[in-house]
C-alpha cells in the first residue's frame, strides 16, 4: 500500500493502515534508569514486527509506537516535537476528561489475537524492568464495525491521501516530518442506562440511525458536537482507530479511543467541545452514558526516526 507523504519524504509508522479485527493497546511508564532499554526497544520494533508477521502474511500485523511529553527529553533530548505536551485535563460542569500517566504507547493491530499477543509479549520481554504497565486493553471488531452501544463507528474517517494529510506532520515541523500525534482515552459505557433509552432517543444522542447508519440533522448530537469547521468553512478531521473492548464477567464494556492528527489542537478542540460545551451546544450527550477513565497524548515519530532511536545523545 503506497502512502503519499506531506512534503516530507520521511517514512511514517504504519498508522495509515486499514482497520483490523483485533488490536492491543499498551501504555507504559519508563522507570528511572530504563531509558536505554526503552530506546533500544523502540529501535528494534519494526524488525520485531516483521519477524512475527513474516510467516503469517494474512495476519496484517503492525505496531505503532508513541512517546509522551514527560519522557521525550529523558529519551531523546532536544529538539522535541513542536506541539508535544502532557494531556490537558478538562473539567466540565458534569463530565471530566482525566489526564493519566503514560510515557510509551504501543498500538498493535492484526487479524489474529495471537499475533498481537506474541509481539506485545516480546516488547515487554525486551523492556524487562525498564517500564511498568499503566494500561493494557485488548480490543476487537464488533459485528459490522459497531461499538458496544450498537452504532457503526468511524464512518467519516479520511482515507488515502486525505488520511495522510490529516495525520502526518509536514513542513510545519521539519525535524519531525512523517510523524503524528495520538490522543488515547479509555471510555467505559453504562449500558444499563443506555439500554433504557428507546432506539429513537439513542439515535438523537448519536446523530445517526442505528440500523442504516444514516446521519441525522440533530443539533447537539455526538456527531454534531464532534464536527469541527475552521474559519474558512473546511471540516477539520482526525484519523480515528477506536475499537470496542469488554469483560462481561466484570461488567466492563467500553471503547478504546485513539485519534491520530498532524496537529493535536484539532482533537483537543473536539474534546473541549465534548466536555465543556460551546456557545451553541452543551456537552456531548454520549458522556451521560460513557465515562473517560484515561487520557494521554503521545508523539508518534516517523519510522526513520525510530530506526536510530538507540543512537540518541542524551544525558539520561
Amino acid at each position: 500500500m503506497s502512502t503519499q507523504l506531506p512534503s516530507s519524504g520521511a517514512l511514517p509508522q504504519p498508522l495509515l493502515g486499514p482497520p483490523t479485527p483485533v488490536a492491543l493497546f499498551l501504555v507504559l511508564s519508563v522507570e528511572p534508569g530504563g531509558e536505554r532499554a526503552a530506546r533500544r526497544t523502540l529501535a528494534e520494533l519494526a524488525g520485531l514486527a516483521r519477524s512475527f508477521a513474516f510467516p503469517y502474511p494474512d495476519g496484517r500485523l503492525s505496531c505503532v509506537a508513541g512517546v509522551g511529553a514527560r519522557a521525550w527529553d529523558r529519551l531523546f533530548g532536544a529538539p522535541r516535537p513542536a506541539a508535544l505536551h502532557p494531556f490537558r485535563e478538562l473539567a466540565g460542569p458534569r463530565h471530566r476528561a482525566v489526564s493519566t500517566p503514560g510515557d510509551l504507547l504501543f498500538h498493535v493491530r492484526a487479524t489474529r489475537p495471537d499475533l498481537c499477543f506474541a509481539l506485545t509479549a516480546e516488547i515487554m520481554d525486551r523492556l524487562g524492568g525498564a517500564a511498568t504497565v499503566e494500561d493494557e486493553v485488548q480490543t476487537f471488531e464488533y459485528f459490522e464495525s459497531r461499538n458496544l452501544l450498537g452504532f457503526v463507528d468511524g464512518t467519516e474517517n479520511p482515507v488515502g491521501d486525505v488520511a495522510a494529510d490529516t495525520a502526518l506532520v509536514g513542513d510545519e515541523d521539519p525535524d519531525f516530518r512523517g510523524g503524528s500525534y495520538a490522543i488515547v482515552q479509555k471510555y467505559l459505557h453504562d449500558l444499563d442506562s443506555w439500554h433504557k433509552l428507546p432506539v429513537e432517543a439513542q439515535e438523537r444522542v448519536i446523530g445517526r440511525t442505528k440500523q442504516t447508519n444514516l446521519e441525522l440533522d440533530q443539533d447537539g448530537s455526538h456527531v454534531d458536537v464532534n464536527t469541527l469547521v475552521d474559519a474558512a468553512g473546511d471540516e477539520q478531521r482526525i484519523l480515528r482507530a477506536a475499537m470496542p473492548f469488554g469483560r462481561p464477567g466484570h461488567g466492563e464494556f467500553g471503547t478504546y479511543f485513539i485519534a491520530y492528527a498532524r496537529d493535536p489542537e484539532v482533537p483537543e478542540t473536539m474534546l473541549r467541545k465534548m466536555f465543556l460545551g460551546s456557545e451553541s451546544t452543551a456537552h456531548d450527550p454520549i458522556l451521560d452514558h460513557s465515562r473517560a477513565v484515561t487520557g494521554t497524548l503521545f508523539f508518534i515519530p516517523s519510522a526513520d526516526f525510530l530506526k536510530t532511536a538507540d543512537e540518541a545523545d542524551t544525558t539520561a
